[in-house]
């Protein structure tokens, strides 16, 4: 079930995230995907995400996984059937499949596991240390008294 939301008082009141809500606007109203492969997001800790694709039927040698900038890809294609075997009921997806993630800024992705049918992504946010937030020491409009007799100093000596 999908209900509207409406980003309009957060876009008033932010500046620059005009890409996110129209990110989150369009997965709202579907991507244009079916919704396979099926995934979850985790957050395993402050900056510690992890993508896990349900991938049933899929070897690790049939996905491909990309990132580039801030976008994850992940396809997959399986190997044709040797036409061995012949199906009653084929429940199991085997279609090829593309899905893509848009990644934060600053967001790394990590190793990849495929593990039990399950594609599993880690992902961390590594901010530079020149975004991080740094304390900023407040100066007074008068100079320190050592910092006044050192210049009283200065001056007889001239």
């Amino acid at each position: 079930m999908r209900t509207n939301f409406d980003f309009a008082p957060y876009r008033r009141s932010t500046v620059g995230f005009d890409r996110l809500f129209d990110l989150l606007e369009t997965g709202m109203r579907g991507d244009g995907s079916d919704g396979y492969p099926p995934f979850d997001i985790l957050r395993n800790g402050e900056d510690s995400y992890q993508i896990t694709l349900a991938l049933a039927g899929f070897r690790p040698e049939d996905v491909e996984v990309v990132a580039q900038q801030n976008q994850l890809t992940v396809t997959g294609k399986r190997a044709d059937d040797d036409g061995k075997s012949e199906y009653l009921h084929r429940g199991i997806a085997a279609r090829a499949f593309e899905r893509r993630f848009q990644l934060a800024d600053h967001i790394e992705v990590g190793e990849a596991s495929f593990d039990n049918g399950l594609l599993t992504i880690a992902l961390k946010r590594v901010v530079p240390e020149a975004m991080k937030p740094r304390r900023i020491a407040i100066g007074g409009s008068s100079p320190e008294p050592a910092q006044i007799e050192t210049q009283h100093q200065e001056a007889k000596a001239a």
